[in-house]
């Protein structure tokens, strides 16, 4: 089969069986390289006995409005063990509210003195993605730093904007006609960066089961290779810069499973596309619809499970949210609290031992091919529908996120030992107008979904 026929007949069904048969096949999951993977005491140790660094890379949300003081957290973060940095920009679908304002001074300012070569840095997928990218690589520039010795991500996601915004810019025939040559250059560089992103954040925050999220990131990063077929550009150049951002949660084997059916499902897809499969790069980041208003040390408890989860599950970049995010203004203890939760897990609680996770964890295959075998249809169901775009458009994806968050929430108003706390905290939700030419859909907006109390004891 060619890579230049990627129709939507060319994904056959795969059933439970015929995945866990594929996935006994795979060789594990790659090496994670951090720069400090031989300097924590549990890195070291894995290191040593692997012979490969285990350690994941430690990423801090840069997401106040104010660059000023997004550049004082930035250095701060750095100095205090990060090794990442994510920049989250305002009317971003994960920016709850907050986020740099999108231009390109506010950017410089917020990167003054970081040292760019020292640290991983991605741009959480926003409107104005495409143009972050040219002021990112100005900066580089203008600092002669080398873009090759660099650990970027750029975060280009047009369906998780869209999703999580309700607007597109243009059309989505616009927008497939222009994507590849407007990034062809970024390509041509040979940049060891992801380019493209698959975000599947946005419809987790809004209620999505694991493998609706995960269909969707698939079917996210089918259409990124769509786009390049069509515009008649090898796709085994493409392949190797998509990359993947998935949520985790408080039910951290879940999360494992997740993750680890994740490169799963993208290995398969590469193949069908007659692709040599490169590895996923996968960024997690903690739920935040599992967060409570009601008891901010519930979060940073729930939070640390999540971070578990990533790391053995096996991410290559790990972002915990602070316990008090919803808050128009999270105070420093919680986002320092979510930095030292890492570097806990990173130093003592000696996670990172667990270099190949799938032949120590037993039991965790079966349910990982089932949760691929829902996956998978998810996708297809999605290709079916004329590709997440369409899909989106169309709200059928957004039909079946609102079907799952109900039935989540009729379970949990089942215990009668966790009541339901109906009132939820006021959001800010960006007003991005109706310009001419732009392509609307219903929003798939985040909510804290885990609203319930403990019941006191009589």
């Amino acid at each position: 089969m060619k890579a230049a026929s990627i129709t939507r007949s060319r994904f056959p069904p795969i059933n439970r069986a015929q995945w866990l048969d594929a996935g006994r096949a795979l060789q594990p999951a790659p090496a994670r390289v951090g720069r400090r993977g031989a300097e924590a005491g549990s890195a070291s140790a894995a290191a040593t006995l692997s012979g490969r660094s285990t350690r994941w890379r430690i990423v801090q949300r840069i997401d106040d409005p104010d660059p000023i003081r997004a550049n004082l957290q930035a250095l701060d973060d750095l100095e205090h063990g990060a090794d990442g940095l994510a920049l989250v920009f305002e009317n971003a679908p994960n920016a709850f509210g907050r986020g740099l304002p999108a231009n390109a001074d506010a950017l410089e300012r917020a990167l003054d003195g970081v040292p760019l070569g020292r640290a991983h840095l991605r741009i959480d997928a926003h409107p104005a993605s495409r143009a972050s990218v040219d002021w990112l690589v100005a900066i580089l520039a203008s600092r002669r730093v080398d873009p090759q010795r660099l650990s970027l991500s750029f975060g280009f996601d047009p369906a998780a904007v869209f999703a999580g915004t309700g607007r597109l810019n243009m059309s989505i025939e616009a927008l497939q006609a222009s994507l590849p040559q407007s990034l062809a250059h970024f390509f041509a560089m040979g940049l060891p960066a992801v380019l493209l992103e698959c975000d599947g954040r946005v419809a987790h925050n809004a209620g999505a089961t694991e493998a609706q999220e995960l269909g969707i990131v698939l079917a996210s990063a089918v259409s990124h290779l769509r786009m390049f077929e069509e515009a008649r550009q090898p796709l085994v150049y493409a392949a190797p810069h998509i990359g993947f951002s998935v949520s985790v949660d408080q039910d951290q084997f879940m999360s494992i499973i997740k993750i680890r059916a994740l490169r799963w499902l993208w290995d398969r897809a590469q193949e069908t596309c007659s692709i040599t499969p490169s590895p996923a790069a996968i960024h997690a980041e903690s739920s935040y619809r599992m967060l409570t208003a009601a008891n901010p040390p519930i979060n940073a408890l729930r939070t640390a499970f999540a971070g578990l989860g990533a790391i053995v599950g096996g991410a290559d970049t790990i972002s915990l949210l602070p316990a008090t995010i919803y808050r128009e203004s999270p105070d420093p203890e919680a986002r320092r609290h979510a930095l030292d939760s890492q570097l806990i897990l990173a130093r003592e609680s000696y996670a990172a031992l667990v270099s190949e996770p799938g032949p120590t964890l037993t039991g965790l295959d079966p349910q990982q091919a089932a949760l691929c075998e829902a996956a998978w249809e998810e996708f297809r169901r999605i290709e079916a529908e004329g590709g997440i775009l369409r899909s989106l458009a169309e709200g059928r994806i957004q039909e079946r996120v609102a079907e799952a968050r109900a039935e989540k929430a009729r379970r949990r108003g089942d215990r009668e030992d966790l009541p339901v706390r109906d009132a939820l905290p006021d959001r800010l939700f960006p007003d991005l107008g109706a310009d001419a030419g732009a392509v609307h859909c219903t929003a798939l907006e985040p909510a804290l979904l885990e609203q319930y109390e403990l019941a006191e004891e009589a």
